[in-house]
């Protein structure tokens, strides 16, 4: 049986090509991602072991902040002296590092990556722990001197001699490039500024007497955490964040890892939609082939095979085109990897392709996925294949029927169907966003399932109607289309399965992405009432100098400043809830409509005062009036009075959880050092929009990452999010089409193979050659465009459920993007045609007579 088991494989192995191709793209895009994140993370654990001090002495771990504040957090430039006195300590080092800078190069154009990535000022220091060395030049001396590194000169053109403008919290200064620092370790990706130590505090933090950190090296013979313990006990655990190098690596590693975490889920969710339209196609195919060896599995019954062995034959099958398939997929993923990171170099950051890291996990991932999914794909068609009776032998029959298996079906579908429909109904009337979203996510999976199950059920009437008109358009040749998709109506949903997945899958993020546009297309239009927005284009915060310069603009009329806080809230149920709170002038009126269930603006703007959203006071009992206590950065306490309660759906959430906002002088008294995230403006009587526009872009002209934004550019600016987050599901379902196209390909070959003496007979008869391409065409276009159908309808439900989880959030708008789904059917049948090319072009070429002959 082992050796009729293989070389029936080898006899096959060119119907399970294209099997096999599914199972190297699901395989190479895991093995890839793991690959990737496993070597960035080596890669940078390396870096901050090495470039960090044996300890480190840093502020306090803090609240954090959603939404940045610009707050640059410090320790005093004094400890470093403290420090040095202790036991085992070598030496003590002040440093400055500073990533809320922005740096103007020639032609008044931002130095630095475009991919996101922060620009530092740093200050300069030399030595076997920097992460760069002098490549060229001499060390910056005095203030209007600094190093740059060398990725960003290249970039920038930029050389010793010229001048940089320096943008930091304190204000703006001037530079010449007096050398350039090439990197010894790996390139994080930032673009780096460094300026003279005696200096660097004063032009980065205002103070001569502040630090961002101070660097502890160990004596010789005495080990990092022996020093660590000495300074903690010094400074009394909790006064200062203390960490050794491999600490300080952990922690930085940790923060990196959101960065891949992002990547790794994209790949792996293009790895699962691989996988799943996989199934499918491993299915069918085995189906196929078993169907038309019934012969010979009956052959081999009626020589004393029993069904255990017949069903390991065909699962060892299986097992061998999961082991060749996964081993390509390996050797894919690493190519994958390779690419990946030689991407990130294009981005600024450079790691040594030579030191990829292939862990014992990726390789145990790969194998597992490969064979697994083939192994269970192939299982059902495995126990048909054990039921061939030995007299199946004398006969040529199909094993795979249209009775039985179809009522069960009817059953198991009918039943899932209808609890996922349940699910959705639940979700359409559900009054909280995570119970919604729940009963989303459930309903998704039961209608999925359910339509996969009953697809063969919806064959018949649904192929019916597509293809309607093919007999009145195309004679005998479309009648005779239409009938071979409906031959076989198992074989037929399963096929156009694979493209339904996709189809359903980008059409429920279409409707759900344009909804959210034309949802926040409204609450734009609803509630900003400021002629402009002045903001960073990364949306950091931006120097005072901005806000003063806008202030000092000729027909500025109104400028209220935006600033945010993280903060901590004990509410009056006793849960203690950490968010982000934003302050504002006390004009903010003038510039946005705020619609409030309770309260006004006075009240939450005033001394003492607050505002939160009315559902987040809801549940935590919080009424008008009631006195909550507010915690800020460096455990600073208010207590403050709910003057006003927000209604969620006019858009003031602030997109953190409880919506709070209050005076913007509480914000600049608890959070010190802070900067303003946005302007919103007024012209003042007389002055135009146009011409205040041309004014305050002229204004901030020396600061070219700042926008002036009007509700139109704000809209464009949504959609352009919103579209990344689209652009990523269509990838998706780009990926889902080859797949399903590999499907098509894939049944229609088997089919032809299948039909051969049919095939022959229609042709002795007067079938040309052209017709029997054009019959086989219509059959693909057909199957493709059923399953292009089952997946947008299914979307549609999708989608109009996902936009009412995103109504409890305020975006109540529902669109339907019918030239997306329009556009996606008549795709279909372009990849229905462009399937069948190639088994029209097989079928074409038969002898007639050799497949008349043919058994």
């Amino acid at each position: 049986m082992l050796k009729a088991t293989l070389r029936s494989f080898l006899a096959h192995k060119g119907r399970l090509l294209l099997s096999a191709l599914a199972v190297v793209l699901s395989v190479a895009f895991v093995a890839g991602s793991l690959i990737f994140s496993d070597t960035v993370a080596r890669t940078f654990d390396r870096l901050f072991a090495s470039t960090s001090a044996d300890v480190t002495v840093s502020p306090p771990k803090d609240l954090e902040a959603a939404v940045p504040t610009g707050q640059i957090r410090t320790v005093p430039a004094s400890l470093a002296e403290r420090l040095a006195g202790i036991g085992g300590v070598a030496s003590a080092r002040p440093d400055v590092r500073a990533g809320n800078v922005t740096v103007i190069g020639r032609d008044n154009e931002p130095v630095g990556p475009t991919t996101g990535a922060p620009t530092r000022a740093v200050s300069w220091t030399a030595g076997p722990r920097s992460a760069v060395e002098l490549a060229s030049g001499r060390p910056p001396r005095g203030a209007g001197e600094a190093v740059l590194d060398a990725d960003t000169a290249d970039a920038e053109d930029l050389a010793i001699g010229d001048t940089l403008s320096v943008q930091a919290q304190p204000g703006t200064f001037r530079v010449e490039i007096v050398g350039i620092a090439a990197f010894t370790t790996p390139n994080p990706g930032s673009a780096l500024v460094f300026l003279d130590p005696e200096v660097a505090a004063v032009r980065l933090l205002g103070s001569a007497d502040r630090a961002t950190s101070i660097a502890v090296e160990a004596e010789p013979g005495v080990s990092a955490a022996e020093v660590d313990r000495r300074v903690t006990e010094a400074l009394g655990a909790g006064a200062y964040r203390v960490e050794t190098a491999a600490e300080q690596a952990a922690t930085a590693t940790d923060e990196l890892g959101d960065f891949l975490d992002v990547i790794k889920y994209v790949m792996l969710g293009f790895a699962g939609i691989a996988v799943l339209v996989g199934v499918f196609l491993i299915v069918n195919t085995f189906s196929m082939l078993i169907a038309q060896r019934t012969r010979e599995l009956g052959l081999l019954r009626a020589l004393g095979a029993d069904r255990r062995q017949v069903r390991r034959s065909v699962l060892t099958e299986a097992v061998l085109l999961g082991l060749s398939g996964s081993t390509l997929g390996m050797a894919a993923g690493v190519g994958f990897a390779y690419g990946l990171i030689r991407l990130m170099g294009v981005f600024g950051v450079n790691l040594d392709t030579t030191e990829m890291v292939i862990g014992w996990v990726t390789p145990v991932a790969a194998y597992t996925v490969g064979v697994g999914v083939t192994f269970v794909a192939a299982y059902l068609p495995a126990r048909r294949a054990a039921e061939v009776a030995p007299m199946a032998a004398l006969a040529d029959a199909e094993i795979a029927g249209t009775g039985r298996p179809l009522r069960a079906r009817a059953a198991v579908g009918s039943v899932l169907g209808v609890l996922g429909a349940a699910a959705l109904a639940g979700c359409a009337v559900a009054t909280r966003t995570e119970s919604a979203a729940s009963l989303l996510g459930l309903g998704v999976v039961l209608t999925l399932i359910a339509t996969v199950v009953a697809g063969p059920l919806l064959v018949r009437p649904v192929i019916r109607v597509l293809g309607g008109a093919f007999p009145t358009l195309f004679g005998p040749v479309g009648r005779m289309s239409q009938r071979n998709a409906l031959r076989n109506p198992r074989r037929t949903g399963a096929t156009a399965a694979a493209l339904m997945v996709g189809l359903a899958l980008v059409g429920g993020m279409s409707v759900a992405g344009v909804s959210m546009s034309r949802s926040f297309d409204e609450q734009i239009d609803r509630t900003l009432g400021a002629d402009f927005v002045v903001q960073n284009a990364n949306f950091r915060p931006f120097s005072p100098e901005v806000t003063e310069r806008v202030r000092g603009t000729e027909g500025v009329g109104v400028v209220v400043r935006q600033r945010f806080a993280p903060v901590a809230v004990r509410l009056p149920d006793g849960e203690r809830v950490e968010t982000t709170a934003a302050g504002y002038d006390h004009r903010v009126d003038e510039v946005a409509r705020i619609a409030y269930a309770s309260g006004g603006t006075a009240a939450a703007l005033a001394d003492g005062g607050i505002a939160m959203d009315a559902g987040f006071a809801a549940d935590h009992g919080v009424r008008t009036g009631s006195t909550v206590f507010v915690e800020f950065p460096g455990g600073r306490r208010s207590e403050r009075t709910v003057g006003a309660l927000t209604d969620l759906e006019s858009g003031d959430g602030f997109g953190v959880r409880g919506g709070l906002f209050l005076g913007i002088a509480a914000v600049e008294e608890y959070v010190p050092g802070g900067q303003d995230s946005a302007l919103y403006v007024n012209a003042a009587d007389g002055t135009g929009a146009d011409e205040l526009r041309d004014r305050l872009e002229a204004t901030l002209a020396p600061y070219p990452q700042v926008q002036v934004r009007d509700q139109a550019d704000y809209k464009d600016l949504v959609h352009d999010q919103i579209a990344v987050l689209l652009y990523l599901v269509y990838a998706l379902l780009g990926l889902a089409i080859v797949i399903a196209v590999l499907g098509v390909v894939n049944t229609l070959t088997l089919s032809v193979v299948e039909r051969t003496r049919e095939i022959g007979l229609l042709r002795a008869i007067g079938l040309s050659r052209r017709q029997l391409r054009r019959m086989i065409r219509l059959e693909a276009v057909v199957i493709a465009v059923f399953g292009a159908v089952l997946g947008l309808g299914l979307g549609l439900v999708w989608g109009v459920c996902m936009h009412r989880v995103l109504a409890l959030e305020g975006m109540t708008a529902l669109a339907i993007p019918w030239n997306i789904i329009v556009t996606v059917v008549i795709g279909a049948a372009v990849a229905g045609i462009a399937a069948a090319l190639l088994p029209a072009l097989r079928a074409s070429r038969m002898n007639v007579l050799e497949a008349i002959a043919h058994e």
